[in-house]
């Protein structure tokens, strides 16, 4: 059955149709690509909201905690409600909320009702990631640390593209109406999932992938590491516009700074999978970490023109990183727990991506915006012994050689 199944989707595919397989990835990517453009399009409108509602840098990073913390602790109960409905309906669900929230910041209510649509669109945007993971990794089985890569990389153009999209609209057009386009762009992508996804999501056996599971102790290290890395990552996205525009650069500049580094991250994705692949995972996130720690020491120091050429370089290694640990969730998850691995997972990263940025900006609020940096760069550089303490966990590390 398996081997015409498989026949089938070939004579798809060679007479110009898409396979239940491919759709599945195609979905899984579109819903990627909407949801962290919605979560990093706020960095484009961060700016506006601090004059505009008197915020502090702390003041900042708490309404964006809205989003990015609902988004986060949501995970876990998001993942176990959505499971009850199929990959489809539960993906173009949650993209349903999203954009709704998106519209409710859109209507002029205030700052009550700017706080009300990040929660709202941070709840529908919590149920994406394990969702359309898991979608991923049971329509490839085994074969899925390839696609995963591709659906990560979906996620980084999202992150590339809607902020710069933001970033460029808002010297002509006031935020709300902004907010507005974005919503529509979302109920545009939620109608899309229900046309692309098939009804009987294509599903193949896991139980080789589960039966190498973890025993749950590597993976509380990889989430350990996956919560500061992005821990890192946030706190320097978090003070890169005020950087920006402090070297002399205005709306144009950061919206370009914005493009570069998120553009960079995308690419990331590739040179990372490439390196953790030649180097292994415990190589390849000591080179990333190290080189992030360093490029945000340098884009801090640097004049505005040489900051902007090393903002693509930095978010490589910015984002990279993440890749690398991602595709090693399967792999120490604990045996047939791999869809609640990535929900906690996300948890982790996404919860400290949401809390970490509260504490930088305390930080520069109690002393400067450098110290801040600093703080973020050395948080990067703390992943350095943990992964090293990981690599007994690891495939690679246990019996197996990575080639050249």
């Amino acid at each position: 059955m398996h081997g015409t199944t498989t026949a089938n989707w070939t004579r798809k595919e060679q007479n110009g149709g898409w396979s239940p397989q491919r759709r599945n990835l195609i979905g899984a990517c579109l819903a990627h690509l909407l949801h962290d453009g919605y979560t990093d399009q706020l960095y484009a409108l961060l700016p506006v909201w601090q004059p505009e509602f008197g915020l502090s840098y702390a003041g900042l990073a708490m309404v964006r905690a809205l989003y990015y913390g609902t988004m986060g602790g949501l995970q876990v109960p998001a993942d176990r409600l959505a499971g009850k409905l199929s990959p489809r309906a539960a993906l173009a669900l949650a993209t349903f909320i999203a954009a709704a929230g998106y519209l409710v910041m859109a209507v002029p209510v205030g700052f009550p009702g700017l706080c009300v649509g990040l929660v709202l669109a941070g709840a529908g945007s919590s149920v994406q990631h394990p969702r359309a993971s898991l979608l991923v990794m049971n329509t490839y089985g085994n074969a899925s640390r390839g696609p995963l890569g591709i659906y990560n990389f979906a996620g980084d153009l999202g992150k590339a593209v809607f902020p710069a999209i933001v970033a460029l609209l808002l010297p002509i057009v006031a935020w709300r109406p902004v907010s507005g386009l974005m919503s529509l762009v979302g109920l545009a992508v939620a109608f899309s999932l229900l046309a692309v996804v098939p009804r009987q999501p294509f599903t193949h056996s896991t139980e080789k992938a589960d039966a190498e599971g973890g025993d749950g102790r590597g993976f509380g290290l990889l989430l350990a590491i996956g919560a500061l890395d992005t821990a890192a990552r946030m706190g320097y996205l978090l003070f890169l516009p005020f950087l920006l525009h402090a070297k002399g650069g205005h709306e144009a500049a950061i919206g370009i700074g914005l493009v570069l580094i998120f553009a960079g991250g995308a690419l990331g994705k590739a040179c990372c999978g490439w390196l953790g692949q030649h180097l292994g995972v415990v190589l390849s996130v000591i080179v990333t970490e190290a080189a992030t720690a360093l490029l945000m020491v340098a884009t801090l120091m640097s004049p505005l023109g040489l900051a902007l050429v090393l903002l693509p370089l930095l978010g490589i290694v910015l984002n990279g990183t993440s890749s690398v640990l991602y595709g090693t969730v399967p792999e120490l998850a604990r045996k047939g727990e791999a869809g609640r691995a990535f929900a906690l997972f996300y948890t982790g990263v996404i919860g400290a991506g949401g809390l970490a940025p509260i504490a930088y900006g305390a930080i520069a609020d109690h002393s400067n915006r450098t110290v801040g940096v600093i703080a973020a760069a050395m948080t990067a550089a703390a992943v350095i012994p943990l992964v090293l303490a990981l690599s007994p966990f690891l495939r690679e590390g246990r019996s197996e050689t990575v080639g050249p």
